[in-house]
């Protein structure tokens, strides 16, 4: 993008008035590392706050494989037609050489990708789960501040990135795979404990419809034994076809049950107001992290560290106390 700022104004009444390119333009400044960027999002993102919060946030994960994108693109579509503007983030793993995404989410979901009333924006990691939180959270607010009451968070579900994208949505929904039985033994019991609701995918006509529901009755047995999320909310478990669509009106009446349930005991306003402060500290965490890498003098020096560490002149405890100093901790 141009070195020169757009004038914050402006894109915000575009923002503001669902305009695409500037909810893009937008969404760039975020994503840079540029301080005078960030900063300027940061004004943008406090202007426009009064018009987020009132979209229904939910996040999607499984393993790879069981068929999160097919499963987005046909519940997007079925939102869509009802009436609704969604968004769909897709938190991909970053390329360890460019920084960049490395999953190709627009490719993955054809008709979304051309759905007017549809945005998808994949948000690379970074490597940091602080920037999982970061980003994907301001995307999320700006996506809302351009009008979409729908925003579905997709993880690639791997390693602890779905832990992050709860914290930043109100339903946490896990896609399983067919053919329960031994793959039960090696499920998360973390994520378990975190699902709102367990879809088993690919229950597709005959054999695939008889091994999903086989898998189900299997994670419904393992939930009876965990604690869920919400006192006054027990975990469903259903079964899906994302390829051919079944079943994906009573899995979106089931968030909707949720989301009602939920805003009457005031569960998600609580948890929201949990999210902002870790949101907080991701944040600074993030600049933390920043101050280490953005100073020439600070590389220099933790080279340094990391070369007597290394090389057992210092001890690990040492290396870290010299380049705390440096950075006034």
């Amino acid at each position: 993008m141009s070195a020169t700022l757009p004038d914050m104004d402006t894109l915000r009444e575009r923002l503001l008035a669902g305009d695409r390119a500037a909810l893009a333009r937008a969404i760039t400044l975020a994503e840079s590392r540029r301080a005078d960027h960030r900063a300027a999002v940061r004004d943008l993102i406090d202007a426009v706050l009064p018009q987020t919060g009132r979209a229904i946030r939910v996040g999607i994960t499984g393993v790879p494989g069981v068929g999160k994108s097919t499963t987005i693109d046909a519940l997007g579509s079925l939102l869509t037609a009802a009436g609704h503007k969604v968004a769909v983030l897709a938190v991909d793993p970053s390329s360890t050489r460019t920084g960049g995404s490395i999953l190709g989410d627009k490719t993955r979901m054809a008709r979304l990708a051309i759905d007017r009333n549809a945005f998808i924006r994949p948000s690379p990691s970074s490597g940091t789960l602080g920037g999982v939180a970061a980003k994907t959270r301001e995307t999320m607010l700006l996506c809302e501040a351009a009008g979409f009451d729908v925003i579905l968070v997709e993880t690639v579900g791997v390693g602890q990135s779905e832990t992050a994208v709860a914290d930043l949505t109100d339903f946490f929904l896990v896609l399983m795979l067919p053919g329960a039985g031994d793959e039960l033994q090696g499920i998360k019991k973390g994520i378990l404990e975190l699902a709102d609701m367990i879809a088993v995918n690919k229950a597709d006509d005959g054999d695939g419809e008889r091994r999903a529901s086989a898998a189900a009755s299997e994670y419904r047995a393992a939930l009876r034994i965990l604690t869920p999320p919400s006192a006054t909310w027990t975990p469903p478990v259903v079964t899906i076809s994302g390829l051919h669509g079944k079943g994906l009106d009573s899995l979106w009446s089931r968030i909707e049950g949720h989301r009602s349930k939920l805003t009457a005991t005031g569960e998600i306003a609580g948890k929201r107001r949990e999210q902002d402060v870790k949101w907080m500290w991701a944040l600074v965490h993030e600049r933390l992290h920043q101050r280490l890498v953005g100073s020439a003098e600070v590389r220099q020096a933790t080279a340094e560290a990391e070369r007597a560490v290394a090389g057992g002149e210092h001890s690990p405890a040492a290396g870290a106390d010299a380049i705390a100093t440096l950075i006034g901790l």
